[in-house]
């Protein structure tokens, strides 16, 4: 499996492959830029082969990339192959053993097959002396995948098939079945249906390990030798959707175009086309589904983790899962009509309704102690090793009830699940809902670098929409920490790309990041204006969720222009929610929205109850918030002693938030008291502590000798951004070079680790 994880920058190749590279990235979306590299394996050389042999639609996205190593790179294949063409015809063999062993099924049977085979490894020497592979305690390393690719291609079919035999031949110890079977299948002359059964029962045992590359590549065989067309259909529907787990997008994409099938086109088309259609396909695949178990059929299970013995939440059916799935879609459109549709579909079939969708549909109908009641059932669904798309839903019941703690808890599980069972697909999007819990509490830092690395990912896994989702995230995080350019710049990406596919969700987070950077900024009436659009934004543009969570800074912003007769509208539906599901900030924010709303010294009560709640609750960064207006309000009120102590209680909270508009506002209210303002937070003197999360990691990239054009592309923004960023890094850290900066960061590491227990 190709690792789910940014692919380093290859520093041997000389400078014109990578600057060939350079120029053909900037004109790629940041999706198909990391793709591509990902595909050539951060070869830029190959990278930069492929990008102008791309279709149109390859290029934008549309269409998957290829993934056959003849199409990524054939010159650069073309090269290695006449490398291994002019070695002696031993070491030609040995590379081939070697090569046949390693990919695209690992079975590390190398050595066992030269001792049957009476080879002579030293046939080795002349590979070595070429600088093509070496032999080492566990095999033969080749100098790259090319060579490898080259290794096995230049080898004759009837050698290839022998090789294949001979490894089959020694694979004999207990758990080798699944590779035993792919050399069967790959020694085979011609179509087999005892073969094609017996990889297809290999495939099975593999997936429910964990290997689900291996999975992939023994059904894509079985297919291949399958003489009965509708069986091999089947197979090739269920290669595509072990290559979607795996985190292999572009290979589960193409297989599936050549395999139709509802539950597979709406997964694909939930993370990676239009949200619309795929609550249309996954509600066909919940009634296939559900027949299918009816009847006995298994076959639609392949999109269903398989549980492990450390699994303490039973993992769902077939039908429960895509049921799940499509509840998902719905949540990311916004469309609250299709989330009954669902709910009507599970009843009429009997199919248990994830907590999450039967939530939902209560609270839009406006039956909150009942929504109350199944979002707590499903966000109690949070254990250690459980399904990670319960564990999901747990998360996003949470989020909903305003438990914060719970929601964090479940994702990591969910993140960490998914890698357990082999399947880093649902990493990103466990990772998307994380960020609303790190945001709230006041974890800019941690929660900003964790989804940059999440954006990656799924971009890197073909899941766009889910990269959309987290640009919507980074642009809350950007305005949270004031850096307003980025924050602008993501939340045009998240809306552009979420107006044109229907995705409610992150064009409302979009909305809602940029109304905050307003509010924050002192923008009252600019936040005001936002905020009232969104609420009018209907199911594709914008989303009642996100309206609802963004009351409280439309009471406020609205509060601030002078127009409350909308802002008490708003609130008192909010308050009924949060009185229904008693959530300590929830009742805290009511609180203060009343507060906001009351005239004169009535709002002090208000502000005292939304603080004592706040206590017993986990939104730190916006108890922050009610401590700043609460300070506001009394020094209007002139009690000065007591708003001068919450203000000051407000600015230390946001520099430890490195929240420097909100921290602003702070100190313009105490100089307005005639307190003189408390100078920023002086942090320990290490670049560490200097930069915001994104800085750090901009900065970091260019002391490794990253240009800004190879930063943009790993960090899918635009070279333009990165100069601004680095400008902002060059200001606060007092320098004028690159040079300085490799030292700095040297000099903080070394600092860092010498302080670390």
């Amino acid at each position: 499996m190709t690792p789910v994880n940014p692919p380093p920058l290859d520093r041997t190749s000389p400078p014109q492959r990578t600057d060939a590279w350079r120029q053909l990235a900037a004109t790629l979306p940041e999706g198909v830029r990391v793709r591509v590299l990902r595909a050539v394996c951060g070869d830029p050389r190959a990278a930069a082969e492929l990008v102008p042999r791309l279709t149109d639609r390859q290029a934008t996205g549309v269409d998957p990339l290829p993934t056959a190593p003849a199409e990524l790179a054939p010159v650069l294949l073309r090269e290695r192959r006449a490398e291994i063409q002019a070695l002696p015809d031993n070491t030609r063999l040995l590379l081939l053993l070697a090569a046949a062993d390693q990919y695209p099924v690992p079975t590390d049977a190398f050595l066992r097959a030269v001792v049957a085979a009476h080879l002579d490894t030293r046939c080795l020497d002349a590979a070595e002396a070429a600088g093509l592979a070496h032999s080492g305690a566990g095999g033969v390393a080749f100098r790259d995948p090319w060579t490898r690719i080259a290794a096995y291609e230049t080898g004759t079919p009837a050698d290839r098939r022998d090789i294949h035999r001979l490894l089959a031949r020694v694979l004999r110890g207990a758990g080798e079945t699944p590779s035993r079977s792919w050399h069967r299948g790959a020694g085979a002359l011609g179509p087999s249906g005892r073969l094609a059964a017996e990889l297809g029962a290999a495939a099975g045992r593999a997936a429910d390990a964990g290997r689900l590359s291996v999975a992939r590549a023994l059904t894509e065989r079985a297919a291949a030798l399958c003489p009965d067309p509708g069986e091999q259909g089947r197979l090739v529907a269920r290669a595509a959707a072990y290559a979607w787990r795996s985190g292999d997008g572009d290979r589960a994409r193409r297989l599936a175009a050549t395999a139709p099938d509802d539950e597979l086109s709406g997964v694909l088309a939930l993370r990676a086309g239009n949200a619309t259609e795929a609550f249309d396909a996954l509600l066909t695949g919940v009634a296939s589904a559900a027949s299918g178990l009816q009847s006995g059929d298994a076959s639609a299970a392949s999109f269903t983790p398989a549980p492990t013995a450390s699994t303490s939440i039973a993992s769902p059916t077939p039908a429960t899962h895509l049921l799940a799935r499509a509840t998902e879609a719905a949540i990311y459109t916004g469309d609250v009509r299709r989330l009954r549709d669902a709910a009507r579909v599970a009843d009429r079939l009997g199919v248990a309704a994830p907590g999450t969708l039967g939530g939902l549909v209560a609270a839009f109908d406006g039956r909150y102690a009942d929504a109350r009641d199944l979002l707590k059932s499903a966000a109690g669904r949070c254990g250690p090793g459980g399904d990670p798309t319960v564990l999901i839903h747990a998360a996003i019941a949470a989020l909903l009830l305003g438990d914060h703690t719970r929601a964090a808890t479940a994702t990591v599980r969910a993140a960490a699940s998914a890698r357990a069972r082999g399947t880093p697909v649902a990493v990103p999007q466990a990772m998307e809902f994380r960020a609303y819990a790190d945001f709230w509490t006041g974890r800019p830092r941690a929660g900003e670098a964790a989804a940059t690395d999440a954006l990656w990912q799924a971009h890197a896994t073909g899941q766009d929409n889910g990269a959309c989702h987290l640009q919507a995230a980074l642009a809350m995080f950007a305005a949270l920490t004031a850096d307003t350019e980025v924050c602008r710049e993501r939340a045009a990406t998240a809306r552009s790309y979420a107006l044109a596919r229907g995705l409610g969700l992150p064009a409302a987070l979009a909305q809602w990041a940029l109304a905050f950077l307003d509010l924050s900024s002192g923008r009252f009436a600019a936040a005001a204006a936002r905020l009232r659009a969104l609420a009018g934004f209907g199911p594709g543009h914008g989303h009642r969720a996100i309206r609802h969570l963004a009351t409280p800074h439309y009471v406020e912003a609205a509060v601030r222009t002078g127009d409350t007769r909308v802002a008490r509208v708003a609130h008192a539906d909010y308050h009924r929610w949060a009185a229904a599901v008693r959530s300590p900030d929830d009742l805290a924010l009511s609180a203060r929205c009343r507060a906001l709303l009351a005239p004169g010294a009535e709002a002090v009560d208000h502000y005292r109850t939304a603080l004592d709640l706040h206590s017993h609750g986990t939104r730190d960064f916006e108890r922050a918030r009610t401590e700043l207006l609460f300070g506001s309000a009394l020094r209007r009120l002139r009690h000065r002693t007591e708003a001068r102590d919450r203000l000051h209680s407000a600015l230390e909270a946001f520099d430890s938030f490195g929240a420097p508009h909100c921290a602003t506002q702070a100190r313009t209210e105490l100089r307005a008291l005639g307190t003189p303002a408390a100078p920023a937070r002086t942090a320990p003197d290490t670049p560490t502590a200097r930069l915001t999360a994104q800085q750090l990691l901009v900065a970091r990239m260019a002391a490794e000798g990253a240009t800004n054009r190879e930063i943009a592309v790993r960090l899918a923004l635009s070279p333009r951004t990165i100069d601004h960023h680095l400008r902002g890094v060059f200001t606060r850290l007092g320098i004028r070079s690159r040079i300085e900066l490799v030292r700095l960061i040297a000099e903080s590491d070394a600092s860092d680790a010498s302080a670390a227990p």
